[in-house]
């Protein structure tokens, strides 16, 4: 996993890094903190790790907080209706039906009656890595806080057992739960949550020790194909996501951002006459950028796109990440391709230097990836708002409110408190919603805001997006594998030639190596002996970031393609090779043999379909975000270009809550894994990017997805993710399959650069 995304206390072990927060408490006893939470009256309400000091608990003439100062908590409410406030974000993943099956698990109520929003900025909403962190990203969600969310339903569910219990006037051992009501069996008794939730408005949380979790074997939800609870607002129209975003009183502003990052606006050569135009309230100029404010945002986006701008160079002492006028992929890709250094070394074993001093045979191969878009939905945007009261509140599309918190007070100079972060849902993400310094539009917002003394909607339009949009690193990565005598791998070394997404943010090289740079490449579990793995740093001009599955996405590509290279060169079939290099290793191989069964059979091929088509069968597995995954690809050539027909694919996440959810984020991963292997680049030329729509930047066609078939392995180990780990192994599977069909090596993606013949 690449622990990049984490700070101080991710890099401990991982008993530390996965401990649960501090234990339920009950916010309803401090009932004055929550009317102005739109908290319902009579609700039971819990949360974690909430300080309990005196200046809170007193002082009945206080002023109630507002619902920020509230900390993460399940709302009980008399209609038997419970309101949680996830500390994670939805972007299609599923994250608030996981959390409303987990809870709604344990507290034994229906996670269809659940009505979840995302939780704002806070500490106490940090209830990763042991209250440290929260994100919503490396595919962390569910399995960093499961414990923590049962726990929090079992205490909800014996509290509302004790107040059923003191108003029935019986033992709370006599008392059972069915889904949203306790029942006393021996008088036929029952009475609903919504019933019970003023009763237990004042009992404390039952203490840690004392709270019984269900056996598995119980589960009503959990492992169960419970419908999306979303699914209904967004059916029907009714979602609300940041570009939705209204307030009273609001203008909306459209941007035109300098042609390459660095440059800065001088003079507006049309300003006046832009001025004049429809619905226009005033031009403003920004950092890299200009900007039209309206009550309209197409007046907006009609008056920006029309500023003349004199873009001025920001000269050599800038500190700021310079795109030079001459920049072009081509050339940089034929730069990395030139760098003869041996990098820094990130993992090594045995000797590898003999290894390849006594091989039998030495295999070679220089393996290319492309920058890509995020290419998400939803286009970046911003509303923002300043208050009577000194606050600031924002409206945007986020993975990691508070870290968005702490860059806007650092920014402005407001206190964190006075920043209030509301996260609605996200249309799509993928990585593109971390703090990127020049790739998101609150700036723009904050700056418009104070400015015109309104609140300001800012939103990106999809060219300005595809110019600013941070971009999965391009790679240049050298193999050389030595073969025995026999034609078995017993030694590798590999040069990556790259930034890392970690230090493109950071914007420059840190004093540890980047692991996401090398993730996919390193930590391999294939029994290769001898091993050096190295990065060569070279600082790319355009802005990165993270990406789905982050540096797996590319460098799962290099490895096992180059493995099935290794393999023919020693005369081995690939299936076969990996599971001699796994041998003794039962989850991998159970999994990989799940694949392959589930594809009928190891069949590479080259044959002959049914259809007429020939066809053959690539392999290749990935282990990315505490997952494993295996896939075979089948694909033929059609007018030169890859067709890719079938995709069967197991996943090992060692254990699911929502097996619906799980078949369709791996039909998702392989959609956009076919996607980046098949036709995705973000191409540049004299410092701009070729693509600024998707009129001209590729993205996978409806007819171009294959049908894919889905395997679930839960082998009981520690649980992974599901979002990240099904799409690395869908790249090197489907070249392994081209290459057997064509008898050309692929080493480079997209495949649409080339044109094959079967």
């Amino acid at each position: 996993m690449a622990r990049i995304f984490l700070d101080g206390p991710a890099n401990g072990s991982g008993d530390e890094r996965f401990a649960a927060p501090a234990q339920p408490v009950n916010l309803s006893r401090r009932r004055f903190l929550l009317g102005s939470a739109g908290v319902a009256t009579g609700a039971l309400v819990l949360g974690f790790g909430i300080p309990v000091g005196p200046a809170r608990a007193q002082g009945p003439a206080a002023p109630a907080p507002k619902a920020l100062d509230v900390p993460a908590f399940l709302e009980i409410r008399p209609d038997n209706t419970v309101r949680f406030l996830s500390p994670f974000m939805e972007g299609g993943q599923g994250a608030f039906t996981a959390m409303a099956q987990i809870v709604g698990e344990e507290l034994d109520m229906d996670p269809a009656v659940f009505e979840v929003e995302a939780a704002p900025a806070g500490k106490v909403f940090q209830v990763m890595f042991g209250g440290t962190m929260r994100i919503t990203g490396g595919s962390m969600s569910v399995r960093t806080s499961y414990d923590t969310m049962r726990r929090l339903g079992a205490s909800a569910r014996a509290m509302l057992i004790s107040a059923a219990a003191k108003r029935l006037g019986v033992g709370a051992d006599t008392l059972t739960t069915e889904p949203g009501k306790v029942i006393h069996t021996a008088s036929g008794r029952s009475l609903s949550y919504g019933e019970l939730a003023e009763g237990a408005l004042d009992m404390g949380v039952p203490e840690a020790g004392r709270i019984s979790l269900k056996d598995p074997k119980n589960f009503r939800w959990i492992g169960k194909p419970v419908a999306r609870i979303d699914m209904h607002a967004k059916s029907t129209g009714q979602a609300m996501y940041a570009i939705d975003s209204q307030v009273e009183n609001m203008l909306q502003a459209a941007v035109q951002h300098a042609p390459r990052l660095g440059l800065q606006p001088g003079a507006i050569r049309n300003e006046a006459a832009v001025k004049a135009m429809p619905g226009v309230h005033s031009v403003h100029t920004l950092d890299g950028a200009v900007a039209v404010v309206a009550p309209y945002w197409w007046h907006a986006r009609q008056a920006a796109d029309a500023l003349d701008v004199d873009w001025q160079d920001p000269g050599e002492s800038a500190d700021v990440r310079y795109m030079p006028a001459d920049f072009a992929t081509d050339a940089f890709t034929q730069h990395l391709s030139s760098q003869t250094g041996r990098g820094e070394e990130a993992e090594s074993a045995g000797d590898s230097a003999a290894a390849f001093a006594s091989a039998a045979k030495v295999v070679e191969g220089e393996f290319t990836s492309q920058y890509l878009h995020h290419a998400q939905l939803e286009p970046p945007s911003t509303l923002a708002r300043f208050n009577a009261d000194g606050s600031l509140d924002l409206w945007m599309p986020n993975q990691g409110p508070e870290i968005f918190q702490a860059a806007i007070a650092a920014k402005t100079g407001l206190a964190p408190e006075k920043i209030n972060i509301h996260s609605p849902l996200l249309g799509g993400f993928f990585g593109r919603h971390f703090q990127y310094t020049w790739g998101n539009p609150y700036p723009h917002a904050i700056a418009l805001a104070k400015a015109t003394g309104r609140p300001v909607k800012v939103i990106w339009s999809r060219e300005e997006e595809f110019l600013r949009d941070p971009m999965r690193p391009m790679a240049v990565v050298k193999f050389k594998g030595a073969l025995d005598a026999d034609g078995w791998p017993v030694g590798l070394d590999v040069v990556s030639v790259c930034e890392g997404p970690g230090e493109g943010i950071a914007n420059k090289r840190g004093e540890k190596l980047d692991e996401s740079a090398l993730e996919g490449i390193t930590a391999k579990s294939y029994a290769i002996p001898n091993r050096r793995i190295a990065q060569l740093f070279v600082k790319n001009p355009t802005t990165l970031a993270y990406w789905r599955s982050v540096g797996n996405s590319m460098n799962d590509f290099f490895y096992e393609s180059f493995l099935d290279e290794m393999a023919d060169a020693g005369g081995k079939d690939p299936y076969a090779l990996r599971l001699k290099l796994l041998e003794g290793n039962k989850r991998l191989t159970t999994l990989l043999k799940a694949a392959v069964e589930l594809s009928g059979g190891w069949k590479r091929g080259p044959f002959t379909a049914a259809d007429g088509t020939r066809r053959a069968r690539g392999i290749a597995m990935a282990s990315p975000f505490g997952s494993e995954a295996a896939a075979v690809a089948e694909v033929s050539i059609q007018d030169g270009q890859v067709v890719v027909h079938d995709v069967w694919e197991a996943i090992d996440p060692g254990s699911i809550v929502n097996p619906a959810i799980v078949e369709a984020q791996v039909n998702s991963a392989v959609a956009l894994g076919l996607s980046q292997v098949l036709v995705e680049g973000a191409e540049y030329e004299a410092g701009m990017p070729v693509a600024r729509n998707f009129d001209a930047y590729q993205i996978l066609r409806p007819e171009q997805m294959a049908r894919v078939h889905v395997k679930i392995v839960e082998s009981g180990a520690e649980m992974g993710g599901i979002g990240e780990p099904p799409l690395p192994a869908i790249p090197p599977a489907v070249a392994n399959a081209v290459s057997v069909l064509t008898g050309k090596r692929v080493r480079v993606m997209p495949l649409s650069k080339e044109s094959f013949e079967a």
